[in-house]
């Protein structure tokens, strides 16, 4: 399999670019350094936002960032059927630029949250999780402060119901319950799509679940269909 190039894009605050693009190399992609103020994605297949602080999270999370030159360009990738994968600070960023629906406020607890958790795969119809079967469980880290994910009655029906949920916090069975829930998100829902399915946002970090040395494994899957679609994309 030729490798495919990964871009990820750093914002002023991010603090999980670096991460990003180790895994993307440690999983066999190329990574490609993004700069918010550019209008170049580079010719990348796929594009990543990581996780961070950007603009010191002033606003609201992601609010300004969303407004930053190079989110021109990505979302015109993404009209174009392009990969596009917000993580934590890159998921609130992608709703805040209305690419996906809700917003991430402050966690129930009022408490920074940093522990590993399970999730369970809600739908394979997206370029995060082509690889994964639904209601399967995979375990990786979350780390964050604002990431209870909340909608308008409206838009909540129209997720559940058009099946845009990618990912609920779970136990490893793939039980759902308040104690699995590590920040009070609506519905359990820890990660979301558009209703193409190659715009996916999540609050939990691959990044950080691809190295067995350091802990759990399950953003290996997560990269190994990111992969996927945007060599898909690329021959297309």
């Amino acid at each position: 399999m030729s490798e495919p190039k990964v871009g990820v894009i750093t914002f002023p605050g991010s603090l999980d670019d670096a991460d990003a693009r180790r895994a993307v190399v440690a999983m066999g992609g190329d990574a490609v350094a993004l700069w918010h103020a550019e209008h170049d994605l580079a010719g990348v297949d796929a594009v990543i936002l990581p996780g961070g602080f950007s603009y010191g999270d002033y606003l609201r999370c992601g609010a300004i960032a969303a407004r930053a030159p190079i989110m021109d360009e990505v979302r015109a990738f993404a009209e174009r059927g392009g990969p596009v994968l917000g993580i934590c600070n890159g998921f609130q960023i992608l709703c805040e630029a209305e690419l996906l629906p809700g917003a991430l406020i402050r966690s129930a607890s009022l408490r920074f949250v940093c522990e590993d958790i399970w999730l369970r795969v809600e739908t394979s119809q997206t370029c995060l999780t082509r690889g994964l079967t639904p209601g399967e469980t995979i375990e990786i880290p979350v780390k964050h402060g604002e990431g209870q994910w909340v909608a308008t009655p409206g838009q909540l029906e129209r997720v559940e119901g058009d099946g845009l949920v990618v990912f609920r916090y779970s136990a490893p069975d793939g039980q759902l319950s308040d104690a699995t829930n590590p920040n009070g998100a609506t519905n359990h829902i820890a990660g979301v799509r558009n209703p193409a399915g190659n715009v996916v946002g999540l609050m939990p970090h691959p990044e950080h679940a691809v190295d067995p040395d350091v802990g759990p494994t399950g953003g290996q899957p997560l990269f190994a269909s990111l992969f996927e679609a945007a060599l898909a994309g690329a021959s297309a």
